[in-house]
């Protein structure tokens, strides 16, 4: 979505250092015979295909206790991540987010051992990844963020594009109102988009009710907004 805000300030000798009201983080400007200002501000977004899947991969274990449940979970862990590993992930890709035994209070010395991992891969096997994991015991998982390679590049576009829609937009006031757009006085500029989204969460299926085939997963597309507010003084 893309928006365009234009906020005229046009001073003249009558109007005696009366305050405009900004908006917060806007500098406190004043209309008076020598300060002829028109303000603006416009918004911008772009959006891609993403490059970058980042799953959230884990398990937990059965109620037991804390010797079985340790040894069951070690070998469900080493258990996915070498089915990661023959998926093409490189083990630099793979990062511990938390492990812990937790006690069941409900159930006096009985405990469950829970593991997650975070996994960046191409976006194009997410799928294929995330099958493999839960083929291999991962009991909760599913959560994909989706990036691209170069998120800061990303942000630089939406900045451009908002910056060159906010000066044709004052550009164009400016003439309809019979002045000439003079200096830059002041701008600023918000970043917006927000980082990956999570697409879904599935807890994933017993071994006796595996799905023959990956999950069909559709990728949602990477967005970074800008918003950029200027001041010209106007002639």
């Amino acid at each position: 979505m893309r928006s365009t805000k234009i906020l005229p300030t046009l001073a003249f000798a009558a109007f005696s250092s009366i305050s405009m009201a900004q908006q917060v983080g806007q500098p406190d400007l004043k209309i008076d015979p020598s300060n002829r200002t028109l303000t603006a501000s416009a918004d911008d977004e772009v959006s891609v295909e993403p490059e970058i899947a980042v799953l959230h991969v884990g398990f937990e274990t059965q109620l037991g206790d804390a010797q079985s449940v340790y040894a069951d979970g070690s070998r469900t862990s080493n258990a996915i991540i070498a089915a990661l590993k023959q998926a093409g992930v490189p083990e630099g890709s793979i990062r511990s987010e938390s492990q812990h035994l937790d006690r069941d209070y409900d159930k006096p010395h009985k405990f469950k051992l829970v593991q997650q991992w975070t996994v960046r891969a191409p976006a194009a096997k997410a799928a294929e990844i995330l099958d493999a994991a839960i083929t291999a015991g991962a009991t909760s998982s599913g959560d994909i963020e989706w990036t691209v390679n170069d998120e800061k590049g990303l942000e630089q576009q939406a900045l451009d594009k908002a910056t060159s829609r906010v000066r044709e937009s004052a550009a164009v006031l400016a003439k309809g109102m019979g002045v000439r757009l003079g200096n830059l006085i002041y701008v600023s500029n918000q970043a917006g988009g927000g980082g990956p989204r999570p697409v879904y969460a599935v807890r994933a299926m017993t071994a006796e009710k595996a799905v023959p085939q990956p999950l069909s997963i559709e990728p949602h597309k990477v967005s970074r907004s800008a918003t950029v507010y200027a001041v010209y003084s106007i002639e």
